[in-house]
Protein backbone atom coordinates (compact mmCIF):
# COMPACT_ATOMS: atom_id res chain seq x y z
CA UNK A 1 0.00 0.00 0.00
CA UNK A 2 0.93 3.41 -0.51
CA UNK A 3 1.30 5.90 2.17
CA UNK A 4 -0.49 9.27 1.53
CA UNK A 5 -1.63 10.34 4.90
CA UNK A 6 -0.41 10.04 8.85
CA UNK A 7 -1.94 10.49 11.92
CA UNK A 8 0.58 11.44 14.65
CA UNK A 9 -0.32 10.88 18.37
CA UNK A 10 1.75 13.57 20.50
CA UNK A 11 2.63 17.52 19.22
CA UNK A 12 5.84 17.11 21.91
CA UNK A 13 9.59 17.16 20.10
CA UNK A 14 9.39 13.97 18.62
CA UNK A 15 6.11 14.22 17.28
CA UNK A 16 5.82 17.85 16.09
CA UNK A 17 9.16 16.73 14.35
CA UNK A 18 7.54 13.67 12.64
CA UNK A 19 4.80 15.51 11.56
CA UNK A 20 6.87 18.50 9.51
CA UNK A 21 9.14 15.86 7.78
CA UNK A 22 5.79 14.03 6.64
CA UNK A 23 4.40 17.38 5.48
CA UNK A 24 7.43 18.53 3.99
CA UNK A 25 7.19 15.56 2.27
CA UNK A 26 4.19 16.14 0.82
CA UNK A 27 1.86 13.70 3.40
CA UNK A 28 -1.59 15.05 4.74
CA UNK A 29 -0.87 15.20 8.61
CA UNK A 30 -2.81 15.11 11.60
CA UNK A 31 -1.31 15.96 14.95
CA UNK A 32 -3.46 15.10 17.67
CA UNK A 33 -2.26 16.12 21.55
CA UNK A 34 -4.65 16.27 24.83
CA UNK A 35 -5.45 20.25 24.87
CA UNK A 36 -5.53 22.85 22.15
CA UNK A 37 -2.38 24.26 23.59
CA UNK A 38 -0.36 21.41 23.51
CA UNK A 39 -1.06 21.35 19.92
CA UNK A 40 -0.47 24.97 19.10
CA UNK A 41 2.92 24.69 21.07
CA UNK A 42 4.07 22.08 18.66
CA UNK A 43 2.60 23.83 15.17
CA UNK A 44 4.88 27.11 16.88
CA UNK A 45 7.98 24.88 17.02
CA UNK A 46 7.03 23.43 13.50
CA UNK A 47 7.00 27.05 11.82
CA UNK A 48 10.16 28.26 14.01
CA UNK A 49 11.82 25.13 13.00
CA UNK A 50 11.01 25.85 9.06
CA UNK A 51 11.66 29.39 9.44
CA UNK A 52 15.63 28.00 10.62
CA UNK A 53 15.35 25.94 7.16
CA UNK A 54 14.66 29.42 5.06
CA UNK A 55 17.59 30.60 6.77
CA UNK A 56 19.92 28.00 5.59
CA UNK A 57 18.21 28.46 2.07
CA UNK A 58 17.15 24.78 2.03
CA UNK A 59 13.44 25.60 2.03
CA UNK A 60 11.45 28.42 0.15
CA UNK A 61 8.99 30.50 2.25
CA UNK A 62 6.36 28.88 -0.43
CA UNK A 63 7.52 25.28 0.79
CA UNK A 64 6.89 26.33 4.46
CA UNK A 65 3.45 27.45 4.19
CA UNK A 66 2.53 24.60 2.07
CA UNK A 67 3.91 22.19 5.20
CA UNK A 68 2.09 23.58 7.55
CA UNK A 69 -1.41 23.40 5.14
CA UNK A 70 -0.72 19.84 5.05
CA UNK A 71 -1.07 19.85 8.57
CA UNK A 72 -4.19 19.53 10.66
CA UNK A 73 -4.04 19.95 14.38
CA UNK A 74 -6.66 18.60 16.43
CA UNK A 75 -7.22 17.45 19.93
CA UNK A 76 -9.84 14.44 18.78
CA UNK A 77 -9.06 10.78 17.90
CA UNK A 78 -12.06 10.66 15.55
CA UNK A 79 -9.76 12.85 12.90
CA UNK A 80 -7.48 9.55 12.40
CA UNK A 81 -10.92 7.95 10.67
CA UNK A 82 -9.69 6.92 7.00
CA UNK A 83 -5.97 8.01 7.18
CA UNK A 84 -2.85 5.31 5.72
CA UNK A 85 -0.52 5.39 9.32
CA UNK A 86 -0.62 6.70 12.84
CA UNK A 87 2.10 6.68 14.49
CA UNK A 88 2.21 7.26 18.52
CA UNK A 89 4.83 9.54 19.12
CA UNK A 90 4.39 10.06 23.25
CA UNK A 91 6.21 9.79 26.05
CA UNK A 92 8.52 6.65 26.55
CA UNK A 93 6.13 4.87 29.35
CA UNK A 94 4.30 1.36 28.23
CA UNK A 95 1.08 2.20 30.29
CA UNK A 96 0.57 5.66 28.34
CA UNK A 97 1.60 3.63 25.10
CA UNK A 98 -0.70 1.03 25.54
CA UNK A 99 -4.04 3.65 26.53
CA UNK A 100 -3.14 5.64 23.86
CA UNK A 101 -2.50 2.53 21.07
CA UNK A 102 -5.73 1.24 22.50
CA UNK A 103 -7.75 4.24 21.23
CA UNK A 104 -6.07 3.92 18.09
CA UNK A 105 -7.04 0.78 17.30
CA UNK A 106 -10.61 1.45 18.18
CA UNK A 107 -10.87 4.68 15.61
CA UNK A 108 -8.96 3.47 12.35
CA UNK A 109 -10.15 0.99 9.68
CA UNK A 110 -8.98 -2.53 8.97
CA UNK A 111 -5.78 -1.21 6.51
CA UNK A 112 -4.34 1.33 8.68
CA UNK A 113 -0.81 0.51 9.64
CA UNK A 114 -0.41 1.70 13.06
CA UNK A 115 2.98 2.54 14.10
CA UNK A 116 5.01 2.96 17.52
CA UNK A 117 7.81 5.77 17.95
CA UNK A 118 9.00 3.77 21.13
CA UNK A 119 13.01 3.52 21.53
CA UNK A 120 13.11 0.89 23.76
CA UNK A 121 9.81 -1.13 24.34
CA UNK A 122 8.76 -4.55 22.78
CA UNK A 123 7.22 -4.39 19.55
CA UNK A 124 5.87 -7.95 19.88
CA UNK A 125 3.88 -7.05 22.88
CA UNK A 126 2.51 -4.00 22.20
CA UNK A 127 1.29 -5.61 18.68
CA UNK A 128 -0.31 -8.33 20.91
CA UNK A 129 -2.63 -5.86 22.27
CA UNK A 130 -3.46 -4.28 18.55
CA UNK A 131 -6.96 -6.65 16.79
CA UNK A 132 -5.02 -6.98 13.94
CA UNK A 133 -1.07 -7.24 15.26
CA UNK A 134 0.02 -7.76 11.25
CA UNK A 135 -0.93 -4.41 10.84
CA UNK A 136 1.89 -2.95 13.80
CA UNK A 137 5.46 -2.05 13.70
CA UNK A 138 7.92 0.19 15.25
CA UNK A 139 9.19 3.57 13.16
CA UNK A 140 12.25 4.73 15.55
CA UNK A 141 13.15 8.26 14.52
CA UNK A 142 15.61 10.32 16.32
CA UNK A 143 15.90 13.35 17.76
CA UNK A 144 15.37 16.04 16.08
CA UNK A 145 13.47 14.06 13.57
CA UNK A 146 13.77 16.92 10.53
CA UNK A 147 17.52 16.67 11.17
CA UNK A 148 18.53 13.05 11.62
CA UNK A 149 18.53 11.20 8.66
CA UNK A 150 17.95 6.76 10.32
CA UNK A 151 14.41 5.55 11.19
CA UNK A 152 14.80 2.35 12.47
CA UNK A 153 12.15 0.44 11.43
CA UNK A 154 11.43 -2.89 13.59
CA UNK A 155 9.28 -5.86 13.15
CA UNK A 156 7.22 -7.36 16.10
CA UNK A 157 7.23 -11.40 15.55
CA UNK A 158 3.78 -10.71 13.92
CA UNK A 159 4.58 -7.93 11.42
CA UNK A 160 3.37 -8.79 8.13
CA UNK A 161 5.63 -8.35 4.86
CA UNK A 162 3.37 -6.05 3.56
CA UNK A 163 3.41 -4.02 6.53
CA UNK A 164 7.29 -3.75 6.62
CA UNK A 165 7.27 -2.88 3.15
CA UNK A 166 5.11 0.06 3.12
CA UNK A 167 6.65 1.39 6.11
CA UNK A 168 10.33 1.15 4.47
CA UNK A 169 9.14 2.49 1.49
CA UNK A 170 6.90 5.76 3.20
CA UNK A 171 10.69 6.56 5.29
CA UNK A 172 12.62 6.77 2.34
CA UNK A 173 9.83 8.81 0.59
CA UNK A 174 10.12 11.51 3.36
CA UNK A 175 13.57 11.46 3.11
CA UNK A 176 15.23 9.10 5.73
CA UNK A 177 17.44 5.82 5.54
CA UNK A 178 15.57 2.81 7.30
CA UNK A 179 16.97 0.15 8.52
CA UNK A 180 15.33 -3.12 9.89
CA UNK A 181 16.02 -4.53 13.37
CA UNK A 182 14.70 -7.41 15.03
CA UNK A 183 12.17 -6.56 17.64
CA UNK A 184 15.02 -6.34 21.25
CA UNK A 185 14.97 -3.74 24.21
CA UNK A 186 16.54 -0.70 22.73
CA UNK A 187 16.61 -2.56 19.64
CA UNK A 188 20.31 -1.71 17.92
CA UNK A 189 21.27 2.35 17.93
CA UNK A 190 19.85 2.49 21.72
CA UNK A 191 21.54 -0.99 22.82
CA UNK A 192 24.71 0.45 22.36
CA UNK A 193 24.17 4.43 22.57
CA UNK A 194 22.39 4.13 26.10
CA UNK A 195 24.97 2.29 27.79
CA UNK A 196 27.23 4.39 26.71
CA UNK A 197 25.57 7.21 27.86
CA UNK A 198 24.85 5.83 31.46
CA UNK A 199 28.87 5.00 31.61
CA UNK A 200 29.46 8.76 31.12
CA UNK A 201 27.42 9.39 34.17
CA UNK A 202 28.94 6.68 36.25
CA UNK A 203 32.60 8.45 35.24
CA UNK A 204 31.32 11.94 36.21
CA UNK A 205 29.22 10.72 39.55
CA UNK A 206 32.73 9.62 40.42
CA UNK A 207 34.29 12.98 39.71
CA UNK A 208 36.88 11.29 37.09
CA UNK A 209 36.68 14.16 34.88
CA UNK A 210 34.40 17.60 34.70
CA UNK A 211 31.44 17.11 32.11
CA UNK A 212 32.96 19.11 29.47
CA UNK A 213 36.13 17.19 29.72
CA UNK A 214 34.34 13.99 28.90
CA UNK A 215 32.58 15.26 26.46
CA UNK A 216 35.66 16.78 24.55
CA UNK A 217 37.17 13.66 25.11
CA UNK A 218 34.65 11.47 23.39
CA UNK A 219 34.56 14.09 20.60
CA UNK A 220 38.39 14.35 19.88
CA UNK A 221 39.09 10.86 20.60
CA UNK A 222 36.39 8.98 19.42
CA UNK A 223 35.58 11.21 16.82
CA UNK A 224 32.29 11.74 18.26
CA UNK A 225 29.83 14.94 16.28
CA UNK A 226 28.27 15.49 20.19
CA UNK A 227 29.76 14.24 23.74
CA UNK A 228 27.41 11.63 25.43
CA UNK A 229 26.76 14.20 28.33
CA UNK A 230 25.51 16.92 25.97
CA UNK A 231 23.84 14.12 23.98
CA UNK A 232 22.07 12.92 26.93
CA UNK A 233 20.25 16.73 27.49
CA UNK A 234 19.31 16.65 23.92
CA UNK A 235 17.44 13.01 24.36
CA UNK A 236 15.91 13.99 28.07
CA UNK A 237 17.33 12.46 30.83
CA UNK A 238 14.17 11.14 31.92
CA UNK A 239 14.12 9.15 28.49
CA UNK A 240 17.99 7.82 29.07
CA UNK A 241 16.58 7.07 32.69
CA UNK A 242 13.32 4.77 31.20
CA UNK A 243 15.51 3.36 28.68
CA UNK A 244 17.79 2.24 31.02
CA UNK A 245 15.51 0.94 33.55
CA UNK A 246 13.94 -1.23 30.12
CA UNK A 247 17.33 -2.90 29.79
CA UNK A 248 17.60 -3.85 33.62
CA UNK A 249 14.51 -5.51 33.89
CA UNK A 250 14.73 -7.52 30.96
CA UNK A 251 17.88 -8.23 30.42
CA UNK A 252 18.68 -8.95 34.18
CA UNK A 253 22.24 -7.98 33.96
CA UNK A 254 23.91 -5.58 36.19
CA UNK A 255 25.64 -3.92 33.08
CA UNK A 256 22.52 -2.08 32.56
CA UNK A 257 21.98 -0.75 35.91
CA UNK A 258 20.98 3.11 35.88
CA UNK A 259 23.56 5.52 37.09
CA UNK A 260 22.32 6.61 40.75
CA UNK A 261 23.63 10.33 39.27
CA UNK A 262 21.44 9.94 36.54
CA UNK A 263 18.30 9.31 38.60
CA UNK A 264 19.10 11.80 40.87
CA UNK A 265 18.80 14.12 38.15
CA UNK A 266 15.44 13.15 36.68
CA UNK A 267 14.50 12.85 40.31
CA UNK A 268 15.44 16.80 40.50
CA UNK A 269 13.52 17.72 36.99
CA UNK A 270 17.01 18.51 35.46
CA UNK A 271 15.95 16.33 32.14
CA UNK A 272 17.96 18.47 29.65
CA UNK A 273 17.48 20.92 26.91
CA UNK A 274 13.91 20.55 27.53
CA UNK A 275 13.75 21.88 30.75
CA UNK A 276 16.68 24.47 30.58
CA UNK A 277 18.93 22.35 32.50
CA UNK A 278 20.41 18.88 32.73
CA UNK A 279 24.17 17.97 33.27
CA UNK A 280 24.29 21.39 31.25
CA UNK A 281 22.45 24.98 31.31
CA UNK A 282 20.48 26.03 28.84
CA UNK A 283 18.71 29.21 28.02
CA UNK A 284 15.14 28.39 27.67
Amino acid sequence: MSIQSVGIIGAGTMGNGIAQVCAVAGLDVVMIDINDAAVERGLSHISKSLDRLIKKETLSVEDKNAALKRIKASTSYADLKGLSLVIEAATENQAVKEKILHQIDEIVGKDTIIATNTSSLSITKLAALNSDPARFIGMHFFNPPPLMALVEVIRGLQTSDATHRAIIEMAKRIGKEPITVKNSPGFAVNRILIPMINEAFFVLQEGLASPEDIDAGMKLGCNQPIGPLALADLIGLDTCLAVMEVFFENFSDSKYRPCPLLREMVAAGYLGRKTGRGVFTYDQ
